[in-house]
């Protein structure tokens, strides 16, 4: 019988086959907490007066996330507020805006919900109705950072914290590779910054943690999560690769985090390799920050009037 190797315990709720540890329901919570302390302190991704944004959906991974800072925030080194996003995907996101509001006010933090249709008179269930579109995490990512970059400033915030774990990471270098988007490669790491004074600092403390230990870590917590799984997922391409990765996981337990450190040792070569010469411009439609005269939700949401 397995026990707890860091304590004795014998109720043990999670065998990591990557490193052979058994730990019981307090040793993992701990290790999960330690781990995504050692991540921020490594990557220099807080500093004392921050007030963090966290982009709170009411899933697993922002509400573990927002756990995690509250302890931050416990201590008076760091403020927090939220910002919830409503994409518009009937019977999906409801329940999840309702398990956000209820956190924030658990927790008495400041907390705004905004959506699509009000910020661009479109839900993305309308945008997937419409013929030729790009798909939906393309827009959802798009609009998704609009909001939540304009919401940061509304707040004051100094840093933007999202729920991105392990999966997530290297499900993006996998796909950015294979379609050959180095721009977007070098964008993807703990902290990402920007040359305009309008793009606030997004950060992403839970990056060296697999999906799977993060919903565990929810559920041993008792934390209200939001379980249901975005309907569009599984028809994108980041969908697909996922499901390579965690085939690929089951025989080879490590695979991920050594796409993920073999990734940052390549980071900064690709950077020096990719320097783009980004003017500081600001979307002469929309007025945020831009490279082109006009930004990809505007132009996006050009795209889809015409059609």
């Amino acid at each position: 019988m397995a026990i707890c190797t860091k304590c004795g315990n014998p109720k043990v709720i999670i065998n990591r086959k990557q490193s052979g540890q058994s730990l019981c329901k307090e040793c993992f919570i701990e290790s999960i907490r330690r781990k995504a302390i050692k991540t921020i302190k490594k990557e220099k991704l807080l500093e004392k007066g921050d007030k963090v944004l966290v982009a709170l959906s009411g899933g697993k991974d922002s509400v573990t996330l927002l756990d995690i800072l509250d302890t931050f925030r416990k201590r008076n080194i760091i403020d927090i507020c939220a910002v919830t996003v409503d994409e518009g995907i009937e019977g999906y996101r409801n329940e999840g805006v309702e398990i956000a509001i209820r956190h924030a006010e658990r927790l008495g933090i400041e907390h705004k919900v905004v959506s699509f249709k009000d910020s661009f008179n479109i839900t993305l269930d309308d945008m997937m109705k419409i013929p030729n579109h790009r798909g939906s995490c393309t827009y959802c990512g798009v609009f998704r950072r609009w909001i939540i970059n304009r919401a940061a400033r509304d707040f004051s915030a100094t840093k933007i914290a999202t729920g991105h774990n392990l999966d997530d990471e290297t499900q993006a270098i996998l796909m950015n590779y294979l379609e050959g988007n180095v721009d977007n490669l070098t964008k993807i790491g703990p902290k990402t910054e920007s040359k305009s004074p309008l793009f606030t600092p997004k950060i992403k403390p839970l990056r060296e943690i697999p999906e799977k230990e993060i919903g565990l870590y929810a559920l041993a917590k008792d934390l209200e999560i939001h379980l249901a799984g975005c309907p569009y997922s599984q028809e994108s391409f980041r969908g697909e690769i996922g499901e390579i990765l965690k085939n690929l996981s089951k025989e080879h337990p490590t695979i991920m985090y050594s796409t993920l450190r073999g990734f940052d040792k390549i980071k900064e070569a690709l950077k020096k390799e990719n320097k783009g010469n980004f003017a500081s411009n600001t979307c002469f439609i929309c007025g945020e920050p831009s490279s082109n005269e006009i930004c990809r939700a505007c132009t996006f949401l050009n795209e889809l009037n015409k059609n």
